[in-house]
């Protein structure tokens, strides 16, 4: 039995098919960990060979410390580089806090030491008329120079820019009353508080008394979550955000104090602005994706999380989205190929 043990197979999916057998179980073991134990090592008592197989004296004690110590390692190498990673993602967001700063700071001199109308002198104005004249008797037919396509690019530009701080006071304006999201992209409420990731959405719920699993009492439908205690009114009773895979979402009671749900999103590329559709919104604008994740979606779903987050971000610092670019740049060579045409009216957004 103990060189059956060994010999099963490492790989990530095959530990992980029981997840859903061993929650259960863990659910429905009041007494914690613990009780979890008894239950398992009873059933190698009773059941296998474990204590009494081959491989002489200590050897099932032997096998139990390498499997431990192997899954140990695992878990404080995931937590070291959780812990890492939020660090990191907190200096990124300081550095990112510090440079719009800087640049906010920056425009401020420049609009107050710059006059809001500028003369100019009568040899300038002398020159400018002359240009205008000179192009004037060119004929409506010659080609724009390539000063004059510049100066109405930049006028352009300028008016983009315009349009472009409407928006985006316009957008302001609709993030106003949200909650600025917690470290784990969520939102600290009243009665609870939850974290996202685009997989899934944790919930913990601390309740002052002692609690057991037959207190509790948790429903998932498609587009609805129920949790609360046995004998009082429901803690969250609501329509969710979007639809949720029941089949994989789970629930656990945490040192007696604390409902741990977790739920599995069906849509697993867009943030949550909220558990249930009663709960204040969080500005999920201001969501921090975290990278690591990244590694664990397949390619497609990958390049479109990664082009919503560098978008998000061009957001946040005023800078064009990806395609924002695109069109610019096809614009750009489509000017290239046809000199012949007009584009003084043509916008560009960046």
């Amino acid at each position: 039995m103990q060189e059956k043990l060994k010999n099963l197979p490492k790989m990530a999916s095959d530990l992980e098919k029981f997840d859903g057998l061993l929650m259960s179980m863990a659910q429905q073991c009041e007494g914690g960990i613990g009780e979890v134990f008894d239950h398992l090592f009873s059933f190698l008592a009773r059941k296998t060979d474990f204590y009494v197989g081959g491989g002489g004296k200590g050897a099932a004690e032997k096998l139990l410390l390498e499997k431990f110590r192997a899954h140990e390692k695992v878990a404080l190498k995931r937590a070291a580089e959780e812990k890492e990673e939020r660090e990191a993602e907190e200096r990124r967001r300081q550095e990112r806090l510090a440079k719009k700063k800087q640049e906010e700071e920056k425009l401020a001199a420049e609009a107050a030491g710059e006059p809001k109308i500028r003369e100019i002198t009568d040899e300038e104005a002398d020159k400018m008329q002359k240009e205008i004249d000179a192009k004037k008797s060119a004929g409506s037919g010659e080609q724009k120079s390539d000063d004059t396509a510049a100066a109405a690019a930049d006028d352009d530009d300028k008016a983009e820019k315009k349009e472009k701080t409407a928006e985006e006071e316009e957008e302001d304006e609709k993030d106003k009353g949200k909650l600025k999201p917690n470290y784990g992209n969520g939102g600290d409420l009243e009665h609870y508080r939850w974290t996202q990731t685009l997989e899934e959405v944790e919930i913990r719920i601390p309740v002052e008394v002692a609690i057991k699993s037959k207190d509790v009492i948790v429903e998932f439908q498609k587009k609805h979550l129920k949790v609360g205690l046995r004998g009082q009114p429901p803690i969250i009773d609501g329509e969710t955000y979007n639809e949720l895979k029941i089949e994989e979402s789970t629930w656990c009671i945490e040192d007696k104090h604390t409902i741990l749900v977790n739920i599995e999103k069906i849509n697993r590329l867009e943030w949550w602005s909220r558990v249930v559709t009663t709960d204040p919104e969080i500005n999920t604008r201001k969501v921090q994706p975290e990278n690591s994740k990244l590694s664990d979606l397949d390619d497609d779903t990958r390049g479109t999380v990664e082009k919503m987050m560098y978008d998000q971000r061009q957001r946040e610092m005023g800078l064009p989205t990806s395609d924002d670019q695109r069109k610019n740049t096809v614009l750009k060579q489509f000017m290239e190929q046809h000199p012949e045409m007009d584009f003084s009216k043509a916008k560009f957004s960046g």
